[in-house]
């Protein structure tokens, strides 16, 4: 099934929301669903009953999906929204995948927990794909996530949740000093937590002091594999949340980074700098548990 959605009344929907909403439930065969070009200003829910659902844009830059809500935004009721119901696409249905596309949460600085993706569904894939924010841009929910040469952006806890979740190639962004890039609540006993494969870390002009992570709950888990960092990276790179039990039980790690922020010597002494052998275990199918992302 095929629906296109454009901004420019030249398509089946004007609005993304529309288009989803007349999806039949019944019938559980994949949907595609074209965006074209636009900005549509619209708060998307995509229910957990969804049949797989494939959101393709022509372009990341041209194709944004914008909202501005807040943890402080308030709803119909008078009562603030929290972190969990801000979020501009919130997915909770398994078999999702986007591509080309901007999800954007527009609250801007200092308005605090903001997320752009709420992504709460297994085996849910992204690729070309960017997420802007600032304060919890995505946040990761259950299962198995896959997101492929994505630019992702934020300051202060911009990549959280307990997923495990593969970053392939992707570019984080710092956007302020003083901040983090993960707050991973991996549950415990489970093996892969956040993986960020060959991937790279830039900032903006005079950011400074970001760390790689810090554990939400205890057993966090994320590993950096070959990948680039600017300086904005601080030497120990791992902070522990104020809560010196967790560098017990958290696990951290890097392979081979590169870069100005690339300081093996100088990191915490409860991360790790992974051996080849336990390197060479970090392959796709492994760490997703034999879930194959189709076409990675």
């Amino acid at each position: 099934m095929l629906i296109t959605v454009s901004a420019e009344k030249d398509g089946d929907f004007t609005r993304l929301q529309a288009a989803l909403d007349s999806i039949s439930q019944k019938d559980y065969s994949e949907v595609t669903i074209r965006i074209k070009p636009g900005v549509y200003r619209e708060k998307i829910v995509i229910p957990s009953d969804a049949p797989p659902i494939l959101l393709l844009g022509e372009d990341p830059e041209a194709t944004i999906i914008s909202w501005s809500d807040n943890a402080h935004t308030l709803d119909e009721d008078g009562k603030p929204l929290g972190t969990f119901r801000s979020g501009t696409m919130n997915i909770f249905s398994k078999q999702f995948t986007a591509e080309n596309i901007t999800i954007q949460n527009a609250s801007g600085p200092g308005t605090g927990q903001a997320v752009a993706a709420f992504v709460d569904g297994d085996q849910a894939v992204f690729r070309r794909v960017r997420f802007l924010g600032d304060q919890d841009t995505l946040y990761t929910g259950q299962g198995k996530q896959y997101y492929n040469d994505c630019y992702i952006e934020g300051d202060v806890d911009y990549i959280f949740g307990p997923a495990t979740a593969l970053f392939d190639r992707c570019h984080l962004h710092n956007k302020r000093s003083r901040g983090y890039i993960t707050a991973a609540s991996t549950p415990e006993g489970t093996s892969f937590g956040y993986v960020f494969l060959d991937c790279r870390i830039t900032s903006g002009e005079g950011v400074r002091d970001m760390y790689l992570g810090r554990p939400w709950r205890p057993y966090g888990h994320v590993a950096f594999l070959r990948t680039v960092m600017d300086g904005s990276i601080t030497g120990e790179g791992w902070h522990n949340w104020g809560a010196p039990d967790r560098e017990k039980t958290c696990r951290y790690e890097e392979y081979e980074s590169s870069g100005a922020g690339a300081n093996p010597s100088e990191r915490v002494s409860w991360s790790r700098q992974l051996t080849s052998t336990e390197a060479s275990k970090y392959q796709i199918l492994t760490i997703l548990g034999g879930w194959h992302p189709e076409g990675y």
